[in-house]
């Protein structure tokens, strides 16, 4: 299951945060270090097409797709030389698959530290900028003398000599111009900046209209980059409440279905994940794959024997499904497509697999 750390400074709103996701009871306190190990939790990825399906096919059961966030204990400056819990924290931020900066932006007396969220991303991206300049110093030169005998290795040096100069002018390699296939040169080395990176502006509730803060971390990251506001307070608290009652609230403050949902399906997003769909009376199920997969690496997600004796995919795209109002009906009507092995899997198919073990 893919990883996303929380990174933020202390205070910031981290632990509230995966609270609100994960329905977990992580210590939330306005002091710094109240999380020293990290909490992991899991989180359910909102799908109205799943809804859809599992209301058509009478499913007995519907299992969302989940991804997995980690609550990591806040930096503070000078956390590279060890600064705090500076290198405990670090390493947990190595073991996630996308980072996501909690920044905060609200005002309060009883909470220490800056509420300018510019200041706070500058020191999250120093510190891990020279976390990774240090790793990068360390091994460059054992791979350039490797090099000399091993001319396979040209390519890798290249990227970490350029990494090195990144680095070196104080640059995230996030920021850097670096290709997919030199950044995946770079995965060895577990590289904190090389990781895919989105951010929360975590706003106060007079705040939520306010998009300025939010626009400054927007223009700081690039335009390429998610950045979304949340009242994480507000979020944290309506997610205790029962579904009916969270609805009324959000409502009444003209905020849908609030900024979680949405948040977690652009962070399932920057991962390149994907999502299909198997429906059925017994179940229906959204499973996660990476964009480009093809139709037997997609049956592999199902079960390994699925991709092993793959035969053929049944494929169709949701929408049209619940246009037919049933898989049998869509056969008769020749909207199932028959896939084979090239096929690329597309987010909203919705499969059923022949295999042959």
């Amino acid at each position: 299951m893919e990883k996303f750390g929380f990174v933020g400074l202390p205070n910031a709103g981290k632990s509230s945060l995966y609270n609100a996701l994960t329905g977990g009871s992580a210590l939330a306190a306005p002091y710094a270090f109240a999380t020293t190990d990290p909490n992991v939790g899991v989180a359910k990825v909102p799908d109205q097409r799943l809804n859809l399906l599992t209301a058509m096919s009478k499913s007995k059961s519907s299992v969302p797709a989940s991804v997995q966030f980690t609550d990591i204990g806040g930096l503070v400056e000078g956390a590279s030389k060890g600064e705090g819990l500076g290198n405990q924290f670090l390493a947990n931020i190595r073991e996630v698959d996308a980072i996501v900066y909690v920044l905060r932006a609200f005002e309060d007396e009883d909470v220490p530290g800056t509420s300018d969220p510019l200041e706070q991303l500058r020191v999250l991206e120093i510190e891990l900028t020279l976390a990774d300049l240090e790793a990068v110093e360390k091994h460059a030169t054992k791979r350039i003398k490797a090099a000399r005998l091993d001319k396979s290795l040209a390519d890798e040096v290249e990227a970490l000599e350029e990494a090195l100069e990144t680095l070196g002018e104080g640059t995230p390699l996030y920021r850097g111009d670096f290709s997919a296939d030199k950044l995946a040169l770079l995965t060895p080395y577990f590289l904190l900046t090389s990781k895919p990176v989105m951010a929360i502006v975590n706003v106060g509730e007079e705040q939520i209209s306010d998009q300025e803060p939010i626009q400054k971390i927007s223009n700081e990251l690039g335009s390429d980059s998610d950045v979304i506001g949340v009242c994480i307070q507000l979020e944290a608290e309506t997610s205790q409440l029962a579904e009916d009652e969270r609805a009324e609230i959000l409502e009444a403050l003209n905020l849908g279905e609030g900024a979680l949902p949405r948040f977690i399906q652009r962070a399932y997003h920057i991962l390149g994940l994907r999502t299909f769909l198997t429906t059925g009376e017994k179940e229906s199920r959204a499973w996660t794959f990476r964009a480009g997969s093809t139709a037997p690496e997609a049956a592999g997600r199902i079960h390994t024997d699925f991709q092993k004796g793959f035969i053929r995919a049944e494929t169709i795209q949701w929408d049209q499904l619940l246009e037919s109002g049933g898989w049998a009906q869509a056969k008769e009507e020749g909207k199932i497509r028959v896939e084979g092995k090239d096929y690329i899997v597309q987010d909203g198919d919705v499969m059923e697999f022949r295999f042959n073990v």
